[in-house]
C-alpha cells in the first residue's frame, strides 16, 4: 500500500444530478482505500451537509453496485455558502466557519467536491480559506472551462437524440413542426450535438441569438421543397437578437416574466409565421436522470481514479480535468465563476452550417 498524504478525506456531490455521479463517488472511494489505505467520509446533500455536519463513514459496502447506478447516493443540493452568508440560529456561525469547524471535528485532511460550475467555485473559495480542496467535473451541459468534456453529458445526448429521433416520425407522420427543448441554460453544446446527431432542421443555442424571421424562411424553405415537416431544436438559454442587447440583469427579468419556457414561445411564433401546425417537447429532467452510459461511467471512473491519486500527492486546489486526452489538474481559481461557451467558429458549427442547418442568425 502507498504511502499517502491524506489519511481520511470528505466527499460530497452539488448541483444538479447527473448521470456518473455514483461512478465518481465508487471511484475515488474505491482507488482511496485499495491503493492508499485511506478512510472517507460521506457528506450528505452537498454543501448543505458540510455546513450542518451531516457526515458519516463510507464504508466499501456503500459502494456495491454503483458504478451503473443513476444520482448520487450522498444526495445533493444547490447551497452556496459564500452567498448571502447567514448565522446559524443556534450557533451563530456563518456557514463557511460552520464548514471548517466541521472539517476539523471530522478530523478530515481533504475534500473532494463533484459538480459543475457552481460547485467548483464555491471549491475554489474553500481552498482559498485554507481547506485542501480537489474538484470534479460533473455536468450534461460540458460547459466547465480548461477541461475537453464533463460526465453527465454523453447521457445526456444519448437521451437528447433518441428522443429527437423518435419526434421524427410523429412530425413526417402528421406535416408538423416539432420543437424539442434541451437543457443548456448558458452553453448550447447539448443542444448543438443533438441537434446533429438527430438530424436537426433548426438549432437554436445561446451562443447564436436567432431572429425568428431566418428560422420560419428556412422552414418555408423546406416546404417549399416538398418537406412539410421540421425539427427545430432549442436550447433552454436560447435568445431572440433583442434579448441578446439585455443585461443580465434585464434578460433574467424578461424570462421571469415569461408564462412558458422558451420552446413554447418559439412554438407560438413559428405557427403565426409559418401557419404551420406546432408541437412542443420539453426533455426537462429526463436528461439528467437514469443510468449513465459506458461513456460517462468509464469518465467518471477516470476523474474519480485520478482524484485519489491527487489526494495522496497533496496536490489540492485543483480541478481534474482532461486536456487532449490526459489527466490534467487545473487550478480551481482559474475555472471560478466561468462558463465555456461554444466558440463561433467551433468546427461543429460549421459542420451544422454545411449540412444546411438552420441556426437563426
Amino acid at each position: 500500500m502507498a504511502d499517502s498524504t491524506v489519511k481520511t478525506f470528505g466527499i460530497l456531490t452539488s448541483g444538479g444530478d447527473a448521470p456518473g455521479l455514483n461512478a465518481a463517488i465508487r471511484a475515488v472511494c474505491r482507488t482511496a482505500k485499495i491503493r492508499y489505505g485511506m478512510n472517507a467520509i460521506g457528506i450528505r446533500n452537498g454543501y448543505r451537509g458540510l455546513v450542518s455536519g451531516d457526515m458519516f463513514p463510507l464504508l466499501s459496502d456503500d459502494l456495491v453496485g454503483l458504478l451503473s447506478t443513476g444520482g448520487t447516493i450522498l444526495g445533493t443540493s444547490r447551497d452556496k455558502p459564500f452567498k448571502n452568508p447567514v448565522p446559524d440560529s443556534a450557533t451563530g456561525l456563518l456557514p463557511v466557519e460552520a464548514i471548517k469547524q466541521n472539517y476539523k471535528k471530522w478530523k478530515l485532511d481533504a475534500l473532494v467536491c463533484i459538480g459543475g460550475n457552481g460547485t467548483n467555485t464555491t471549491a475554489s473559495l474553500l481552498a482559498k480559506e485554507g481547506l485542501n480542496v480537489i474538484g470534479l467535473p460533473k455536468t450534461i451541459d460540458n460547459d466547465i472551462v480548461k477541461t475537453d468534456m464533463t460526465f453527465g453529458f454523453h447521457t445526456a445526448l444519448d437521451v437528447a437524440t433518441d428522443a429527437i429521433d423518435r419526434l421524427h416520425t410523429t412530425a413526417h407522420s402528421h406535416s408538423r413542426l416539432m420543437v424539442i427543448e434541451v437543457m443548456g441554460h448558458k452553453a448550447g453544446w447539448l443542444g448543438l450535438y443533438s441537434g446533429i446527431a438527430g438530424g436537426g432542421d433548426v438549432i437554436l443555442i445561446p451562443e447564436i441569438p436567432y431572429d425568428i424571421r431566418s428560422v420560419a424562411e428556412k422552414i418555408m424553405e423546406r416546404r417549399d421543397a416538398g418537406k412539410n415537416f421540421s425539427i427545430i431544436v432549442v436550447a433552454e438559454g436560447a435568445k431572440n437578437k433583442a434579448e441578446a442587447m439585455l443585461t443580465k440583469k434585464e434578460l433574467k427579468k424578461a424570462r421571469a416574466a415569461m408564462p412558458y419556457s422558451i420552446a413554447y414561445r418559439v412554438a407560438h411564433e413559428l405557427e403565426t409565421a409559418t401557419r404551420l401546425e406546432s408541437r412542443v417537447t420539453v426533455l426537462g429532467y429526463l436528461q439528467r436522470g437514469g443510468t449513465p452510459t459506458p461513456y460517462d461511467r468509464i469518465l467518471a471512473t477516470q476523474y474519480g481514479t485520478a482524484a485519489a491519486h491527487f489526494l495522496s500527492e497533496g496536490d489540492f486546489g485543483k480541478l481534474v480535468a482532461v486536456q487532449n486526452g490526459k489527466i490534467v489538474g487545473v487550478p480551481l481559481e482559474e475555472i471560478a465563476g466561468k462558463v465555456k461557451n461554444i466558440p463561433l467558429d467551433d468546427p461543429m458549427i460549421q459542420t451544422a452550417r454545411e449540412l444546411g442547418t438552420g441556426l437563426g442568425d
